[in-house]
């Protein structure tokens, strides 16, 4: 059975009366304790965080609903209403999007790739209304303190979901501003080897986010040849 199918047994006994509260934390809890099942735990915190992540500018748009949807890999149709009983009840507000980061940060301490790639998907959500605003970018930053970033990695994830509002590609690299085209080349192969979804999934991402790998690596791409093209325009100009 699919982390999606399970949700609908889990949930069964939580949802009375809409104690969302007492559900997540008493599901969540029991599965980190469970390993063998932690996906559940982490797919109904990663559901709460993109619900509470569509309401930190005040208000819920359908585009957000749709990316929200784009994040989740391979949900089977009878297996959605599952996931939208969870989202919907999280949606109410923003309140205890600490505990679900937590929570996910519990279950993949130390596992940076995870982490990014749940703020990548934060971010898809984010971006759908755009432009990012900055109840939003609070939002973010306080989710990716949680998960123990620091500020520079942070600037770096942010950099490569605002393109348009940077114009520094090296950052989107990890890389100073300036780097040489020997460096960078070798910094694009290890980035864009390390997202590739089957690297990924050997590094312990759950396969639920998987739907943003190939948006990762166009992003990687893209930066790295924006620095290539500016290295070719500034070679020719010193021939």
């Amino acid at each position: 059975m699919s982390v999606w199918g399970k949700l609908a047994g889990v949930t069964a006994g939580y949802l009375v009366g809409g104690v969302f509260g007492a559900f997540v934390g008493a599901v969540a809890g029991h599965y980190v304790l469970d390993k063998n099942d932690e996906s559940v735990a982490f797919a109904i915190a990663l559901i709460a965080l993109s619900a509470k992540m569509s309401k930190a500018d005040g208000k819920i748009s359908d585009k957000e609903f749709v990316a929200f949807k784009e994040i989740l890999y391979e949900v089977p149709e009878n297996e959605l209403k599952n996931v939208l009983r969870v989202y919907n009840l999280a949606k109410e507000d923003i309140a205890g999007y600490d505990i679900y980061a937590t929570q996910i940060a519990t279950i993949f301490e130390n596992n940076l790739h995870v982490l990014e790639n749940v703020l990548d998907a934060l971010f898809h959500v984010a971006k759908a209304d755009a432009p990012v605003n900055k109840n939003e970018l609070f939002f973010l930053e306080k989710v990716a303190g949680i998960f123990g970033f620091t500020a520079a990695e942070f600037a770096r994830i942010r950099a490569s979901h605002m393109a348009a509002q940077n114009d520094d590609p090296w950052l989107v690299l990890g890389l100073e501003s300036g780097t040489n085209i020997e460096k960078t080349k070798s910094q694009w192969k290890k980035l864009a080897a390390e997202n590739h979804p089957d690297k990924l999934m050997a590094k312990g991402v759950p396969k639920e986010l998987l739907g943003m790998a190939n948006e990762k690596i166009a992003v990687i791409n893209g930066a790295y040849n924006k620095i290539v093209q500016a290295h070719k325009i500034k070679a020719g100009s010193e021939e």
